[in-house]
């Protein structure tokens, strides 16, 4: 297994927590919009740059009950791995689609019942 698949592998076990999640994917496009920004206004990048790390930091404190996974990778691969994950998950739309499918289906089970 390549650090890379280990890191990602140690970054999915520690984001269980559905809003943990949410605020992750959220958190890679404030950075992707950080990026962005920096070439219209440097303040604006400033702002997403430290809501990256507020929700980020936030949804581990309060959701998920643990330390964020760059406490043990301190090397910075926790910045692909994470756009990565997000990108694999359409940020969150792969969750969202299995969500209300489960639910879905659950309604037709009740009725047909």
């Amino acid at each position: 297994m390549s650090y890379f698949q280990e890191a990602k592998a140690y970054f999915i076990a520690s984001h269980q927590n559905p809003i943990n999640i949410f605020l992750h994917h959220l958190t890679v496009l404030l950075a992707i919009s950080a990026v962005v920004l920096l070439f219209y206004d440097w303040r604006w990048t400033l702002v997403c740059l430290v809501l990256t790390q507020v929700f980020a930091i936030g949804g581990h404190a309060f959701f998920e009950k643990n330390k964020p996974a760059f406490v043990k990778y301190r090397s910075g691969i926790m910045i692909p791995v994470s756009i990565s994950w997000s990108f694999e998950n359409l940020f969150g739309l792969r969750q969202l689609w299995s969500y209300f499918n489960q639910v879905r289906s659950q309604k037709s089970e009740v009725r047909s019942n």
